[in-house]
């Protein structure tokens, strides 16, 4: 017996269109390229405000006072050191993908808290931060540990941006490299239900804990069709060499059916407003550092030749600058590998993750939707 049309024409795959919470966190306006964050404007506060500042705003509903904000920083830089089981099974994935040791790690993050079943609201305030505050280190670890080297403890008198930057390099940060750090991390604090985001909200709506739903989230962030192309845009970039090439290398992937990575999205239909963030960061990066000038021109130029491409070869696509294409400019800019990138995201993705949880518990709403059945009915055993 096949399923009633009524239940297959409420099927909705990939949950396209179906609005399965009320959030106050951000607002996604596809049509009109319009990021909301927290009340914000996302072009009004990247670059502005720093992401410990954010999350407060995501956590609690209001950026700090100028004067709370430093103190606010102290309290945070409190949080960034890593146990020694954390550090043991960082050495452990030392040569699998940072994404996937920043999993690992994750589980074990709350190996210091007292009850980490506590799903009040204060505990999920205090596990978020400690959650935002030792991502960097896990990652920062990482990279020294893959390179046989030790990992450098975490400073308390830098921000979480800066302190990143000395924990993987081991020397003082570069204050412009430091800046667009933070500007990419605030520009991807949250984005409205993403795949990663309804993870952590699923879980969460079971009653577990704010370290189970992150652990899940991080791992749905791995996937390519969410958190995972940024890194093939220096690729295309690399392969393109100059702008003169560029139109036939785009025509070429077209025609063979691949994708341009860094154009299009599942939601915007016009420009994607975070790359007009990032790609002032990454203009920043290339006037102060002129080795990333010649990639940052040619950056700008296929970017213009692919848009006018696309639109030629797959009219009413609207397969504009995404997120991804400036990300891979900025993070480049600053002296960090392409497989890196992924963790990065997730770094600054976790102010939003945090904030997703506590409404989550707050609602304390089971997520449980249902599924059409197209299978058959009647077999019968033969035994």
């Amino acid at each position: 017996m096949a399923p009633s049309d009524s239940a297959v024409s409420n099927v909705k795959p990939g949950l396209e269109g179906v609005v399965a919470t009320e959030t106050r966190l951000s607002m996604v306006d596809g049509q009109n390229g319009v990021l909301i964050i927290g009340g914000y404007p996302i072009e009004k506060i990247a670059g502005r405000v720093s992401i410990e500042e954010v999350a407060m705003l995501l956590w609690t509903g209001h950026l700090p006072s100028r004067e709370e904000a430093p103190l606010l920083q102290s309290e945070l830089a409190g949080f960034r050191a890593l146990r020694p089981e954390t550090i043991d099974i960082i050495k452990t994935a030392r040569n699998a993908p940072p994404i996937d040791a920043l999993r690992m790690a994750c589980a074990t993050l709350s190996l210091d808290v007292s009850n980490p079943n506590d799903i009040s609201s204060a505990a999920d305030l205090a596990l978020a931060k400690r959650l935002l505050s030792r991502f960097p280190t896990v990652i920062a670890a990482h990279a020294r540990l893959r390179q046989g080297l030790d990992p450098i403890p975490p400073r308390a008198d830098l921000g979480l941006a800066a302190n990143f930057l000395y924990m993987t390099f081991g020397a003082e940060p570069d204050l412009m490299a430091a800046k667009a750090l933070e500007t990419y991390w605030v520009a991807v604090c949250d984005h409205g239900m993403n795949a990663s985001t309804f993870t952590a909200r699923v879980i969460a709506s079971t009653r577990s804990d704010m370290v189970s739903a992150l652990t899940g989230a991080v791992g749905a962030l791995k996937g390519p069709l969410h958190g995972g192309a940024p890194g093939p845009v220096l690729d295309m970039l690399v392969d393109i060499k100059t702008a003169d090439r560029a139109e036939a290398w785009l025509r070429q992937e077209i025609d063979s059916g691949r994708r341009i990575m860094g154009f299009g999205h599942r939601v915007y239909k016009v420009r994607d407003p975070r790359a007009e963030v990032l790609a002032n960061a990454a203009e920043q990066m290339a006037g102060a550092h002129l080795r990333n000038k010649k990639l940052y021109d040619l950056a700008r130029a296929v970017e213009k030749t692919a848009i006018r491409v696309l639109e030629e070869l797959k009219p009413g696509r609207n397969l504009k600058t995404n997120v991804e294409f400036y990300t891979a400019l900025v993070l480049q800019s600053i002296g960090l590998q392409p497989d890196q990138f992924v963790s990065m995201f997730a770094c600054g993705r976790a102010a939003g993750w945090c904030a997703h949880v506590m409404e989550q518990h707050v609602q304390d709403r089971l997520i449980r939707p249902q599924s059409a059945y197209v299978g058959p009915r009647d077999l019968k055993l033969d035994r």
